[in-house]
Order: structure tokens, then C-alpha cells, then sequence
């Protein structure tokens, strides 16, 4: 048993006891503590005894009976907790929306999830008599639907269950060793998997969820610092900017003592990098999907930077054959490039996407989700991401794996970021590009031996071409669009 285990336990159990949403969970915090501090955006905040009422009379203003949709189109701001939590109250079900889509995007989602009510930047909260509770939600119902961007396509809508919910809020206080009263900051989306999960583990352990509508580094700072936050769940490039940040202008951040990532893999040296900075006491990596909250875990990246570690708490994964359509049953050999299968037999996976058996056809098949992760497994048997199925170069008959390539050019002094892509050439079928953020005087020669003086990195693998821009193009979660850099022409 880990170090921050025996403080665990307590809010596991309560949790796993609190029911099917919750909701009860929610009420013993603010009947036995309620002044505890529950949630702060900004100047504003709510202690667990005032949100509770809030809450109540917030679900009988909704006007919405049990299953209806509860959209919002806000970002990560006090309202959008509250109204996550008064649909749960009233027994709806919430479908947060980003507001970066399109208004032909919004309107797709809003009519495909059936939305009764819709909320956005500006409305007033509904305010009505506290709602007595829809709270004898069967288990297997609906309480959340999340919209994945994708990357083609329309957005997919991921029903998940309260049953899905509740073990996921539990998994999270498990895997990241959360201690009772856990302060973390609420800066990855609400409308994104890891948002959701750091305000249910934030309420599951009675801690302070600390919302940032939008990431700037040096103000995420400060609330780590102001608040004594104790955990940060964040994608790699928010990582990346909090290091750099405080390279520039150094916060107190003593107070900080887990540190978890998904979304996208971590390179190893901003892995090192991280431990400079925060010296935390655990470091996990979540490799995690909205579809199946997570998948593999692993809790010590200052010992194998990078690594996605073994299946999850309530997982069971399998590495198959990386081609179109495969079983689950055609699992690759030990050592072998296989792309991820993920058993939905998992209390925290969905059932199908909404509406969408073409989508249902392409990614389940027999019992097992295929998120599209491209894996290996190393000498003790634990599991390294090495690229997405759909990002895999072919470039003169070798399969080149973008994840490796970027992992060794970010280690050379000049380089902040890169992204590798494969491009169309006559001879090679596909050549290698890099695309570089430079953090100081480089030269395509220069990346190029650099490259060549890897002892991990093959010849053949190395770009063909550098083309250096000022950012990369990333998600609101962080996450790396490769698609954009195919179309992207940067400075050679």
C-alpha cells in the first residue's frame, strides 16, 4: 500500500456507499462539513453547505423531468459546476458543449442529443423552489453525454451511465492517491473527459475544485500557489507551459504533491522537467478515452518516463494485430507494434455511442473498444503508446511511428516543441516532416545530426524535412492536430 493510501480509504468507502450518482456523497459533505470548501472561480466561492441549496433551487428552475438533456455552451466557470450538478439533482442528464465549435457544429449537437433546455455565456442561472431530487436513477441510465471532436466527421456523442460515472470518480481517488480535502485545479474542460473527472474526484474526496475558465499559465500558477493546490490533472502541453512559466517567474509550488497526465503521451524530458519543477510525491500517467475512462496507469514517471504502464483498475486491454477491422482475438506477439483493444466489460466504459451505429461498427467489436492507440510492451511486460493508427508513417515500405522521433527532438537545447507527420512523396510513398518550435538558433542540418548521433533512433526514421513555425496547433484539451500540420506550411 502507497504512502497516501491509508487517507484514501475513507473516501473510497463513503463513496462506493453514497449510491448511484453521487448525489449522496454530495449531501454527507454538506450535512457533517459544511463549510468546507467546495468550489472557487476567480473571487467567487461556495462552500459545501451553500452549494448544495444552490443546487436544489437551480434544478427547479430547469423545468426538465428524469432523462431529459441539459446543454451548456459555457467554459469552466462556476455556473457550468452548478449546472452539472442540478441536471444530476433533477435527473437529467447534462451534455456540456464546447463553445469553440462552429454554430453549425452546436446546432448539430444540440439537435442530435435532443437538448430541452440550452444554456450559454450570458443566460441567468434558472432559479426556482428546491427540487426534492430525482434521485432513484436506475444505475444503467444516463447521466452525462460528452461530444468527441474526432478527427473527421461529425462530433460522436459517449453516453455515460451513473454506474460508469460513479466508478470512474472512484478510480480516479484510487489511481491518483487523492487524500480527503484534495485541492486541484479545474482547468481542463468540462466538456472533456478530464474535466468531468477532476470535479466528481474533487467532490468524491470533499476537496476544492479551483476553475479557470481558460489556461494561462501564470495565472495557474498563482491559484496553485493562493489556494495550496495539491494535485494537478492537466494534458502534456499545460504541463509544458506551467514549466515554463515558472522558469520565468518562480511561485511557491511546495504545496503540490500528485501530478497526472492524459490526453496525449508525455516526452520523457518534459517528464524530467516536471519533477524539477514540482518534486512531486506520485506521478501517474492516465492513458484514458472518454469512451472508457481509463485503460492503463501507470504511477511512477520519474522511474519510466513516458511509460502507459498496465492495465487499469477496472480494465483489462490486449494488443492486436494494427490493421483494419481486426479481432481482439489477434493478439500480437510479446515485443510486437499492436494497436490497443479495451475490454467493455469495464463499470467505467459506455455502451455505444448515440445514434451512431457507424461509429459503433467501426470502434466495438465482440466486447472490445478500439480507441485507435497504436502500443508495445517492454521487457517487464508494461505498455509504451508509440502513436496513433491513423498517424503511423509508411515511408519505403518501414512503418514509422511519429512519437519516438518528436520524443528525441525535444531533447536537443534549441527545440520546445515538435510534431512529426507523414507527407506524400513519389518515391517513398510517404517522407517524414517535422515541424519545430525552436527555443533557440537551429538549423535543419543541425536537427538532422542530432538525430543521426540517437542511439535509439534508425537512420531511416529521421526527417526528411524541418519546417519551423511559432506554435503547433493543439485542441482546448491540449491535444496535438496533426491533420492541421498536413495542410500546414511553416518557414523552411
Amino acid at each position: 500500500m502507497g504512502p497516501g493510501r491509508t487517507g484514501l480509504l475513507e473516501p473510497v468507502r463513503r463513496v462506493a456507499d453514497a449510491g448511484l450518482s453521487l448525489l449522496s456523497r454530495l449531501e454527507e459533505i454538506a450535512r457533517e462539513d459544511p463549510g468546507r470548501a467546495a468550489v472557487a472561480a476567480g473571487d467567487e466561492r461556495l462552500t459545501y453547505g451553500e452549494l448544495l441549496p444552490r443546487v436544489r433551487r437551480i434544478a427547479g428552475g430547469l423545468g426538465v423531468e428524469p432523462g431529459d438533456r441539459v446543454a451548456t455552451v459555457l467554459d469552466n466557470r462556476l455556473e457550468t459546476a452548478l449546472l452539472y450538478w442540478a441536471a444530476q439533482w433533477a435527473g437529467a442528464v447534462f451534455v456540456p458543449l464546447s463553445w469553440r465549435l462552429s454554430e453549425e457544429e452546436l446546432d448539430y449537437c444540440l439537435a442530435d442529443c435532443g437538448a430541452r433546455v440550452v444554456l450559454r455565456e450570458g443566460d441567468p442561472l434558472p432559479d426556482g423552489l428546491d427540487h426534492p431530487g430525482a434521485l432513484d436513477r436506475d444505475e444503467r441510465e444516463i447521466s452525462l453525454i460528452l461530444y468527441t471532436s474526432g478527427t473527421t466527421g461529425r462530433p460522436k456523442g459517449v453516453p455515460r451511465s451513473h454506474r460508469a460515472e460513479r466508478a470512474a470518480a472512484l478510480a480516479q481517488l484510487v489511481q491518483l492517491e487523492l487524500r480527503p480535502g484534495d485541492r486541484t485545479l479545474g482547468v481542463m474542460p468540462l466538456y472533456h473527459t478530464m474535466g468531468m473527472r477532476s470535479l466528481l474526484a474533487a467532490s468524491a474526496c470533499g476537496g476544492l475544485f479551483c476553475s479557470q475558465p481558460e489556461f494561462r499559465a501564470e495565472a495557474a500558477l498563482d491559484v496553485v500557489e493562493r489556494e495550496r493546490l495539491t494535485s494537478l490533472y492537466l494534458a502534456p502541453t499545460l504541463f509544458h507551459d506551467l514549466v515554463a512559466a515558472q522558469r520565468e517567474q518562480p511561485r511557491d509550488v511546495s504545496s503540490v504533491r500528485a501530478l497526472a497526465y492524459a490526453g496525449a503521451p508525455m516526452a520523457g524530458v518534459l517528464v524530467e522537467r516536471c519533477v524539477e519543477t514540482f518534486a512531486p510525491h506520485f506521478f501517474f500517467n492516465h492513458t484514458a478515452t472518454t469512451e472508457i475512462y481509463t485503460f492503463t496507469i501507470h504511477s511512477d514517471q520519474r522511474a519510466k518516463p513516458g511509460c502507459a504502464g498496465r492495465a487499469a483498475l477496472n480494465a483489462r486491454i490486449r494488443l492486436v494485430e494494427p490493421v483494419e477491422g481486426a479481432s481482439p482475438d489477434d493478439v500480437v506477439a510479446p515485443g510486437e507494434v499492436g494497436q490497443v483493444a479495451c475490454a467493455l466489460s469495464s463499470d467505467e466504459a459506455f455502451a455505444g455511442y448515440w445514434k451512431r451505429p457507424d461509429a459503433d461498427a467501426r470502434q466495438i467489436r465482440d466486447g472490445w473498444y478500439f480507441p485507435g492507440d497504436l502500443g508495445q510492451l517492454d521487457a517487464d511486460g508494461d505498455l509504451y503508446l508509440v502513436g496513433r493508427i491513423d498517424d503511423m508513417i509508411v515511408s519505403g515500405g518501414e512503418n514509422v511511428h511519429p512519437l519516438e522521433i518528436e520524443e528525441w527532438l525535444a531533447r536537443h537545447p534549441a527545440v520546445d516543441e515538435a510534431a512529426v507527420v507523414g507527407e506524400a512523396d513519389e518515391r517513398l510513398g510517404q517522407r517524414v516532416v517535422a515541424y519545430v518550435v525552436r527555443a533557440g538558433e537551429v538549423t535543419p542540418e543541425g536537427l538532422d545530426a542530432h538525430c543521426l548521433a540517437s542511439p535509439t533512433l534508425a537512420r531511416f526514421k529521421r526527417p526528411r524535412d524541418y519546417r519551423f513555425v511559432d506554435a503547433l496547433p493543439k485542441s482546448a484539451s491540449g491535444k496535438l492536430l496533426r491533420r492541421l500540420l498536413r495542410t500546414t506550411e511553416g518557414t523552411p
